[in-house]
């Protein structure tokens, strides 16, 4: 399987975006699915995950209640809906995936990973 990030882009402060993640080569049905993100001159960190059928989400903290993991399989595309944007979530997001179908949020378990999609949020 292989992932493709978009959707990132531009916003102002308080608003709203949602990335998505296309998987090609094969189905998505058994693997988890997470969102990470690199803000600037900081390592990647987890932001949010989720099992293989949407049952099990996780969350960072800093970013519950504003944004929103889903998937839908049968299109083979997983999302992440970022309300409430803030200037500290400028940052690059990455989706990952792994043949397993509990949820988790350590990057090192995750075997594939799509290229990235920036994200700025600026007045």
């Amino acid at each position: 399987v292989q992932l493709q990030a978009s959707g990132g882009g531009l916003v102002e402060p308080g608003g709203s975006l949602t990335l998505s993640c296309g998987a090609y080569g094969g189905p998505i049905n058994i693997w988890r699915f997470g969102w990470f993100r690199q803000r600037p001159g900081k390592a990647r960190e987890f932001v949010a995950a989720i099992d293989w059928i949407g049952l099990m989400i996780d969350y960072e903290d800093a970013v519950k209640g504003r944004f929103k993991i889903f998937r839908d399989n049968a299109k083979n595309e997983v999302f992440l809906e970022m309300n409430d944007l803030k200037v500290e979530d400028t940052a690059i997001y990455y989706c990952a995936a792994q043949n397993r179908r509990d949820v988790a949020r350590d990057e090192s378990i995750y075997e594939e990973w799509g290229q990235g999609t920036l994200v700025t949020v600026s007045s």
